[in-house]
C-alpha cells in the first residue's frame, strides 16, 4: 500500500504537536519551525501547515515554494513517480501547480514532488521517495 498524504491548515503548531504527537502517539517527522510539521498518522504522512492572518489564503510554503493548503496526495516509489510524471508532462490538459522537481536533496526525506489540480480545483501532490523509510526522517 502507498501511504496517503494530507496537508491541512492549523492555527497553532505547538498545540498541534501536543495533540498528535504527545496525546495520540504519532511519530514526529520533518518540520520547518513556524511553518509546518509532518507526522506519522498510523502509517500515513500528515503535514500540518500554520495558517495566520499573514498567510496568503489557501497557500503554504515548503522549501520556498508556494503550495495549496489543504491538499492531498500519495507517496510513490521513485519509479512509479517518474512514470506518472512523464505521463502528466505529456498531457497538455493538465492543470499544473508545480511541475516535477526534487527537493531536500542530500537531506533526510529527499524526495521528488509535483502538484496538479483536479477538474474541481483541488490540489493533489504526488511524492516520490527512493527510500520509503525516509518518509518520516528528520
Amino acid at each position: 500500500m502507498h501511504p496517503f498524504h494530507l496537508a491541512f491548515p492549523v492555527t497553532d503548531l505547538v498545540a498541534t504537536r501536543q495533540f498528535y504527537i504527545e496525546k495520540l502517539g504519532c511519530a514526529a517527522g520533518r518540520e520547518s519551525i513556524g511553518e509546518w510539521l509532518d507526522f506519522d498518522f498510523f502509517g500515513h504522512q500528515m503535514s500540518a501547515h500554520l495558517q495566520t492572518s499573514e498567510t496568503p489564503t489557501g497557500m503554504g510554503a515548503v522549501d520556498g515554494d508556494a503550495v495549496p493548503i489543504p491538499h492531498f496526495g500519495v507517496v510513490l516509489d521513485m519509479e512509479a513517480f517518474d512514470a506518472l510524471s512523464a505521463k502528466l508532462e505529456a498531457d497538455a490538459s493538465i492543470n499544473w501547480i508545480m511541475h516535477p522537481k526534487r527537493r531536500m536533496i542530500g537531506e533526510p526525506g529527499e524526495q521528488a514532488t509535483l502538484f496538479v489540480r483536479d477538474p474541481s480545483g483541488n490540489g493533489i501532490e504526488f511524492k516520490g521517495f527512493a527510500d520509503r523509510a525516509a518518509l518520516f526522517a528528520h
